[in-house]
């Protein structure tokens, strides 16, 4: 049981709620602004919607703002974690979805929530506190727009919070960690304390392991910051592992991936044995249209019983001035050449780049040491993607203005391993795929 009140004219209510020792230490945190920091299953949403109510009731009737990154984490996660925790308690409250908002029944108290990836629209109303949902992935300009509105002077407790992932030596980890600012407070959950995860699946952590490249299981399971200056996008490929010598194995679907890029005009062919990848072979055409690309595909795979699998860039579904998208002139250009049967996988949107590389990653080498993919050394440029890609420092977005040559082939296989090779359940729009007959 927590009970929100710090003063006698505070209004009480109590909450089910066991809160774990770090939780516990950021709640009872009296810094103006302070930090939940913890991997994943650590309790961050808990904890963001716990002090969220908690503030509510000790600034009745001022008001407070949730924020997220963008919209739909807004919508779907941050609001829908907070009302679940709402009514859970039975505390009353009333939703205005016209002006997305929350009244808090007992107190008066107002929560505003807000996406913050505008940050120049977070100017206007004095808050009393603030709170955001996954805070590495919000611009630092956001983070101190809303500072400058905590200034409600009949405040009982000004606190600005957020949770996060670590992503690296980001803005977050030199504002709350390294360089601390007066006033700023963070607490580093370790992994594997939620004993509330680990008594109903004991397994949890471990079985990330099968799911997660290595750095990527240190960063989102062991909460570790890792350096990601110039680092490696696949860090999980190495020549030693992963180049084999293969053959095309007539039984098995080729699977074709492109990446729709005029120069160079680029693709990877693949089968899948046994959930195996095998990239057999790739195609680099300069300053190459759609159709040089099919051209090429057929005179090196011109019949191929066990059919093609066309994969790549969902852009590739968009009209080009001619009229015609990229993949409806594979389709056409397929139809007049060739007697191969195609299908087409072709997602309605691009995937998060961040699940994406994470994807391609773990197919390669999971955390626990599975190979899950290899590349015959003929593949020379996507060898040099997979080796030379790079994040922009101390971000997790790729370098694609270091080399213009590079990107394209590991994007278009990790459209192809996206759709194919991702471990999660594939639900809502997002994950929906288009087929073309």
């Amino acid at each position: 049981m927590d009970r929100t009140g710090e003063r006698s004219n505070t209004r009480i209510r109590g909450i089910s709620y066991r809160p774990l020792p770090s939780q516990a230490e950021f709640h009872r945190s009296k810094a103006r602004f302070k930090g939940f920091s913890g991997p994943i299953g650590s309790g961050k949403s808990q904890a963001l919607c716990q002090e969220a109510i908690r503030l509510s009731y000790l600034n009745a009737g001022r008001m407070g703002l949730m924020g997220a990154p963008t919209y739909p984490m807004l919508r779907d996660a941050t609001q829908v974690a907070l009302l679940q925790v709402l009514d859970d308690n039975d505390i009353p409250y009333d939703l205005n979805k016209a002006e997305n908002s929350l009244t808090m029944m007992d107190t008066g108290s107002r929560i505003l929530f807000r996406p913050v990836e505008e940050f120049e629209r977070l100017r206007g109303t004095n808050l009393a506190w603030f709170g955001i949902d996954e805070l590495t992935y919000t611009q630092e300009d956001s983070w101190l727009r809303l500072e400058g509105r905590l200034r409600d002077p009949l405040a009982t407790r000004l606190c600005g919070f957020g949770v996060w992932t670590p992503k690296g030596f980001d803005w977050v980890w030199r504002r709350f960690i390294a360089d601390k600012v007066a006033g700023y407070q963070a607490i580093l959950a370790p992994a594997f304390e939620n004993r509330h995860i680990l008594s109903k699946i004991p397994d949890f952590y471990e079985r990330l392991r099968s799911s997660y490249d290595e750095k990527f299981y240190d960063q989102e399971v062991m909460g570790s910051y890792l350096s990601m200056d110039g680092a490696r996008v696949y860090s999980a490929f190495t020549r030693g592992i992963h180049l084999r010598n293969l053959k095309v194995n007539p039984h098995l679907p080729l699977r074709w991936a492109l990446d729709f890029n005029v120069d160079p005009m680029s693709s990877v062919v693949v089968q899948i044995s046994g959930g195996t990848v095998h990239v057999v072979d790739e195609i680099v055409i300069r300053r190459a249209t759609t159709e040089a690309a099919c051209r090429e595909f057929l005179k090196r795979f011109p019949e191929h019983a066990a059919g093609v699998v066309v994969y790549g860039d969902a852009s590739g579904n968009s009209m080009q001035t001619t009229g015609a998208s990229d993949f409806a002139l594979v389709k056409e250009h397929f139809m007049v050449h060739s007697r191969t049967p195609v299908e087409y996988r072709v997602p309605n949107a691009n995937p998060p780049v961040r699940e994406r590389v994470n994807t391609v990653n773990r197919q390669f080498r999971n955390a626990a040491g599975v190979v899950g993919a290899y590349v015959d050394p003929r593949c020379v440029e996507l060898i040099k993607d997979l080796e030379q890609v790079c994040f922009k420092a101390e971000t997790m977005t790729i370098d694609k203005d270091r080399d213009r040559a590079r990107t394209h082939l590991s994007d278009a296989l990790g459209y192809l391993m996206w759709l194919e090779c991702r471990i999660q359940e594939r639900v809502g729009e997002r994950n929906k795929e288009m087929v073309l007959a």
